[in-house]
């Protein structure tokens, strides 16, 4: 029979993203609906390994639903990737008392949470954070949704400039691995082009659409681009071989960077980090460890943290071929 949980920990590690704040006030209210305590753990593994940590109450997480960042603060742990660290890091939470662990982030963190698990036996769940939506499992990570609409809001506003002046904007947008972000703003503003890891579409395909584009009657062009995209080194080089072979482009480049991970979270991504923290508290109360709170089929899910961590999120084949057809 496991140990019954009284007190829980609740950190954010690796990126931040918009609605973490939403998921630390969720897991410190579940605990306080269900009458046991809440400790923060602040800057994720290091702060974990330090013991900095802040007694959470119903009360004091109030107001920060709104805040886009995390309260606790996030930070890369080295120390943590070794046994003394973890052993340290053990060590802080023991004698805290906290006897179980509610981890916000990526597949880092979860990984980190799998390693630390196996080595002590001590009871983990993670809550996806990540504007990257590239975690298996769930179909929404924390702070995508908002990330989504900052987005759109920004194209719409370089289309405006881009009208004006007859421009060819390229706007790199945040997606190393996966083109989820891309895609779908792509598609929400109304992009000419979108260039994906998953799709290589290939320097002579995007000249000959920006041809067609141009032949249409178009006199300005949106092309959104994911930083991982492979058909070129980087973005600036699309630029450059644009310009090389269409001179009747005048081409600009717009990279949204770290902007697209902070502002207010979506109601959405409220909602969303709202069920999360109270299936994640619940999920520990139950007995349930290494396990992944996500969204499926608009159900909280439990998914095992190593399928997680190993499993690859795959991209809507279905918007691909909408996106064909709207750039016609």
């Amino acid at each position: 029979m496991s140990k019954a949980i009284k007190k829980i920990g609740v950190m954010t590690s690796g990126g931040d993203s918009p609605g973490m704040n939403a998921a630390i006030r969720s897991v410190a209210r579940t605990c306080a609906f269900h009458e046991i305590e809440c400790v923060g753990i602040y800057r994720g593994y290091e702060g974990m390994i330090e013991g900095d940590f802040k007694d959470l109450t119903a009360r004091n997480v109030k107001g920060i639903i709104n805040k886009g960042g995390t309260v606790l603060k996030s930070a890369r742990s080295d120390e943590f990737r070794t046994v003394e660290g973890r052993k340290q890091a053990h060590h802080s939470l023991v004698e805290k008392e906290i006897d179980g662990l509610v981890v916000i982030g990526g597949d880092g963190t979860f990984t980190g949470a799998l390693i630390f698990n196996k080595e002590f036996d001590f009871p983990v769940m993670g809550i996806p954070g990540t504007i990257d939506n590239d975690i298996f499992g769930t179909s929404h990570t924390l702070g995508y949704d908002t990330a989504l609409n900052t987005v759109v809001e920004s194209i719409d506003k370089i289309r405006d400039t881009a009208s004006s002046h007859n421009r060819l904007f390229f706007v790199e947008v945040m997606g190393r691995d996966v083109g989820h972000i891309a895609l779908n703003v792509g598609i929400g503003a109304g992009a000419e082009e979108i260039l994906i890891p998953e799709e290589d579409l290939g320097l002579d395909r995007l000249l000959e659409s920006l041809r067609r584009s141009k032949k249409s009657g178009k006199s300005s062009s949106i092309v959104v681009v994911a930083e991982g995209d492979k058909i070129g080194k980087n973005v600036f080089e699309l630029k450059d071989y644009v310009e090389e072979n269409m001179s009747e482009y005048e081409v600009r480049v717009s990279v949204l960077g770290h902007m697209q991970r902070g502002g207010s979270p979506s109601c959405f991504d409220r909602v969303l980090a709202s069920r999360m923290g109270v299936k994640a508290v619940e999920g520990l109360l139950d007995g349930e460890s290494n396990y992944m709170v996500g969204l499926l089929n608009d159900k909280i899910a439990l998914t095992p943290l190593e399928k997680a961590v190993k499993g690859k999120s795959k991209i809507n084949k279905e918007l691909i071929r909408v996106s064909d057809i709207m750039t016609t």
